[in-house]
Formats: structure tokens, sequence, C-alpha cells
């Protein structure tokens, strides 16, 4: 798939943003300042005016000139940092911050630099960094070439190999009607495809492979795939395909080639062939700091500083748009990145020494806790002495009206239960009539789409600070003139104080909650119970986490355990397996085949 580079319209549609966004920083200006006006000659009327009823009655209204009641220097410096933390990292410039790009690594840089200003210590790899590998499947290489009666075919339009083909070279003179040992087979689809064609459970890749793999066993060197009928097979390079190699080249001709080269069933044809199928990988960044509190156990904080870049991981809630375009995150993660900034400059000066403090800046959540799932299994402090994680994901659209935050995580340590109420005020003094601060909305579970469930996932008791979806949700317009800024300063200060009142406690006991369902039983009617492994390369799906009494954990299945056959359906990508899953009704029952191990087993799952 690929970075994709911003068409040249694109820079004109940046500009125009930035543009936007200047016009609306203007607009808030004097905003602001009309705000300012408008109180100043009130209070000039007030002072005018002695009579205590007048200024009794101004007296609400003024109220509501300050932004904030109660701004301190302290408050309005906080302010301003996640201010520009938010707006740097969510500026048009890091083209959205897609893991493994230039955007990436600007935001890995600037976050260096801020825990380095900090005074944090180095705690990543390569000083603050911790690289990390992201396998996106495999390639068509450049080498790979087709040549028939010397007319060189358009590999991707033309035709392609499909990822199971091997690096091999071949040159024939094959006859399409005759199936030689040492030569090149050649299968029209047209009759399988109109026989299965109300088949549900027919699969048109495992038919390939099976039969491929057939005619290399009788001799074929190379087989060509091609389908003169009407119906529309929908056979693409799938680079996520981890089928093992079979031995032989397997290539797919388009119609229109097809056409061309194999219509006459008698002709002989010179064929040369060069195929190359490599791994895809592009590397992303974890960036960690430390303070060495030289306590026996450390908590670590975290937050995804990644996001979609231009959308091109498919990932983006706009399906279908004409154009790259940059979607930004502020909210996600620029605004938990933000937090977890300010978080490490507070807690470098707090008296709150009892524990050592571990910052980790995540990337690659977006592709499935890449980088939060590399920490954990290359960790560059002793993960016993770690005493709980706390996860900052989208912590900046809190809603002034209903004031809600959601924790998640609440479930994972009894002691979350003694620091953790419904209700949270700002000050300790403020008498309980009036409106809480905060309304805190709980959520047990300790896994869930964030980093926190990789944590979670080596039994440490873990929270999740969220402010909730909206409607810009992994769209465009994700930007920084969004974000709720005074309530994410309220945030900051329910995570210190969570932090402080736990100072003088032991090491929190650590217990197990129910999996968060994160399936795909919402669009296909069925679910399996298991939370996929994004990080797995290998053949197959392997099961990150499974929910209680759903389908795979009443059949035995268990965390770790690499899924490879569904029914009739071989499993060879997260891809394939929820095609597989969508063939499938409620009630209906399927053997599934399994690796554990050494070992493949086979149980049965009624869905």
């Amino acid at each position: 798939m690929g970075t994709v580079k911003p068409p040249y319209e694109l820079r004109f549609l940046s500009i125009a943003r930035r543009k936007k966004n200047d016009r609306n920083m203007e607009n808030l200006t004097k905003k602001n300042e009309s705000h300012q006006y408008l109180c100043s000659q009130s209070m000039e009327y007030i002072f005018m005016r002695s009579s205590f009823s007048k200024l009794f009655i101004v007296f609400g209204f003024l109220a509501g000139c300050s932004p904030q009641k109660n701004l301190t220097r302290n408050d309005t410096q906080l302010l301003d940092s996640l201010r520009a933390h938010i707006q740097y990292l969510s500026d048009d410039k890091l083209e959205g911050r897609r893991t493994g790009t230039k955007g990436e690594e600007l935001a890995m840089h600037y976050i260096s630099n801020q825990f380095k200003e900090i005074g944090l210590i180095q705690k990543g790899t390569e000083s603050y960094p911790q690289s990390f590998p992201v396998n996106e499947g495999k390639q068509i290489d450049e080498i790979t070439d087709l040549i028939i009666n010397g007319n060189k075919l358009n590999v991707g339009k033309e035709f392609f190999p499909f990822p199971f083909s091997p690096d091999i070279q071949l040159e024939a003179l094959p006859s399409i009607a005759v199936q030689e040992a040492g030569m090149p087979w050649f299968f029209d689809l047209k009759e399988t495809l109109e026989e299965n064609k109300n088949n549900l459970h027919f699969d048109l890749g495992e038919y390939i492979r099976t039969n491929a793999k057939k005619a290399k066993d009788r001799g074929a060197s190379a087989v060509f795939l091609y389908n003169t009928s009407s119906i529309d097979d929908k056979l693409v390079f799938d680079g996520k395909d981890k089928s093992e190699p079979i031995g032989i080249p397997v290539l797919y001709v388009s119609a229109l080639a097809a056409q061309k080269y194999f219509a006459d069933k008698a002709a002989t044809l010179n064929i040369k062939l060069r195929t190359g199928i490599s791994e895809k990988t592009r590397v992303g960044h974890n960036v960690i700091g430390y303070i060495d509190n030289r306590a026996a156990t450390t908590i670590i904080l975290g937050a995804h500083y990644d996001h979609l870049g231009y959308g091109e991981d498919g990932n983006s809630m706009i399906r279908n748009f004409d154009h790259p375009m940059i979607h930004n995150g502020a909210d996600d993660n620029a605004s938990g990145t933000a937090a977890l900034i300010e978080m490490a400059r507070k807690l470098k000066s707090s008296r709150a020494t009892n524990n050592n403090y571990l910052f980790i800046a995540f990337s690659g959540e977006e592709l499935g806790l890449f980088g939060s799932k590399y920490f954990t299994e290359h960790p560059t402090i002793d993960m016993k002495t770690v005493n709980y994680m706390i996860n900052m994901d989208m912590v900046g659209r809190l809603n002034d009206s209903t004031k809600t935050l959601t924790i998640g995580g609440y479930g994972t340590s009894p002691e979350w239960a003694n620091v953790i109420s419904k209700e949270y005020y700002n000050f300790p003094n403020k008498v309980k009539k009036t409106a809480p601060d905060l309304v805190i909305k709980i959520d047990s579970s300790g896994t869930g789409p964030s980093d926190h469930s990789s944590f979670y996932r080596k039994d440490i008791p873990v929270l999740f600070y969220f402010t909730g979806l909206h409607t810009d949700y992994h769209k465009p317009s994700d930007d920084a003139d969004k974000i709720n800024y005074n309530g994410e300063q309220l945030i900051i200060r329910h995570m210190l104080s969570t932090i402080e009142s736990l100072n003088n406690k032991e090491k929190l006991a650590f217990t197990k909650t129910k999996e968060t369902q994160t399936s795909t039983s919402a669009r296909f009617g069925v679910s399996m119970g298991i939370m996929p492994d994004y990080t797995f390369s290998g053949m197959g799906v392997r099961a990150d986490g499974v929910t209680d009494g759903k389908p795979a954990q009443k059949a035995g299945i268990k965390a770790g355990d690499i899924i490879i056959q569904l029914g009739d359906n071989t499993i060879t990508s997260l891809e394939n397996y929820m095609q597989a899953l969508g063939k499938f009704k409620k009630g209906e029952k399927t053997n599934v085949k399994f690796k554990r191990g050494a070992e493949t087993l086979v149980v049965v799952v009624e869905f």
C-alpha cells in the first residue's frame, strides 16, 4: 500500500485550510476583544451609576467576563502549553502523523524535545525513541515482468502475481489447450464462477490456492488464470494474504489481455516471465522518557501520537474521497499526547515520589496497537516493577454540558474504587451542593481499542481516560479549533489527583476483567469473540484475547492460539478471516482448526 504522496493540488488545499484556521483564530481574537470591551464598558457603567440595586443586577453579568473562574498563572501556562502542543501536532505540515512517515518523524522529534526540556531521562533504545517494525504484508517487486508474444503487459493493470508466488524466472512456449508437464497451464474461471454464484460458502481464493497446488503436483511450471464470464471475480493483489509460497508462479490476467492472447485455444504462446514478491515493512517510533525517584515501583503514563495520514491505510471514516485529505487528529490523539507531556512536567516537580514515572508516546496505535505491544514485548524497564498504567486517548472533547469523562480499566484493581468517584470537584473546599466539574462514567474492562490493552495483557492494572466519540472521529475535520482546552486541563488535574492519592499505597493488586467485544458481530451478525493480534505477520489469525461467553471461549480457544481454518475456509489473513466469518449465521456450527504451540487442534464452534 505504501505512503500516498500528496498531489500538487493538495498543497492548495493545505494552504486553504491554514488560511481557514487563521481566519478562525482572527475571529476568535476579535470575539474575545469584543467580550473584554463589553465587560470594561459595563464596569465603567457600574462605577458611574452607584445604585446598589443596579450593581447587584449587573453582578451576574460580570461573572461571565472571565473565561474561567480562579484562573491562576499555572492554569494559564498549562492552557497555553496544551494549545501549543495540539496546534503543532495537528498542523498540516505533519500530514496526519501516519506511522513510518516524515510527519511521524517530525512529531517524534517534537515530543523528544519536550521530554528533554522537562528533564526526563532518555529511556528509548535510540535516546528517547524506540523504533519498531510494522509489517504491511507483501508487495509486488519492480522486477516482476510478463511478456507474451513480444508484448510487455502492465503489472497491476493487465496482470498480477498472487502473493503465494515464488521469486522465479521462466521462458516457455506453451499451448493454451494442452496441460503439458514442465509448461505453464491456463484456466478460465468462467465455469467455476457460474457454478458457485449462489453458493455463499464458496471461497474463490481458497479454490485458486488448492487447484494451483494440484496443478503444481501434476507438473505445471506456472498457472495463468483469467475470467471470460460476466460475473465479477473481484480478484486483486492481496498483500495481506500470508499463504506460504506453493512453488510455482500463479498469475491473474485481465479480461482484455486474456481476450487478446488467450482467445485462440490452439495457439502457442511465447512467454517470458519474472516474478518477485517481498515483505513490505515500515518503521514506527515510540518516544520514552523517565523520572527516576529511586523507587521500587514505576507508574507508566502513555498516549499514542500517530494518526491516519491521508487515510491511505483504509481507516478513515470518509470512505470515498476523490483526492487525498489530511487527517490531522487533533483529538485523536494530539490531545492525549499534549496531556502526556504536561503530566510529565507536573510530575517532575511533584512531591509524589514513591514511584518512578515512565512516559511513553506510542506510534502504530491506529494500525492495531503496534507500538504499545512492541514495548511490552521489548520493555526498556523491568516490567515486574510496574505498578500501574494510565492511558490517555482522545481527551480533548469534554462536553461542557454533560461534563462526562469515561474512565476505563476500573475493574483491573480493587484500589481504583477508593480513589475514583462518580463526581469530581476541582477544588477540595468546594461545597458539594454545586455541580461537579467532571461526571465520571466507569468502564470496568481492562481491554479496548487503545494502548492500555497491551499492558492489561501483561497483568498490569490500567486506567483509560477518554472524553468520547464525536462526528469528527477519523475524519479530516478533527482539528485543533474544536478542542476543549479548559476541559482537558480538568482531566489532567484528575489524573494528577489520582496518582497523588495513591502515592503512599503499596503496589496495586491486579484483577482480571471481562474482555471488551471488539469483533465484527455488528457487521456480520455472528462473532467468534476474539481480539485479533494485528501485529502478527504469520499465516492465520492469532487471538490476542478471548471474550468470556463467546463462541471461541466456549469451544476452548485461548489467547495465543492461531486460527488457520474456519469451516472450509483456509485463514491466511485477518481480511479473509472476516470474509469467512461473514458466511455464517447465528445458530450455525462449524469446525475451527487452530495451532497451539506445536499442536494443530480442531474444535466445533457454534455461533
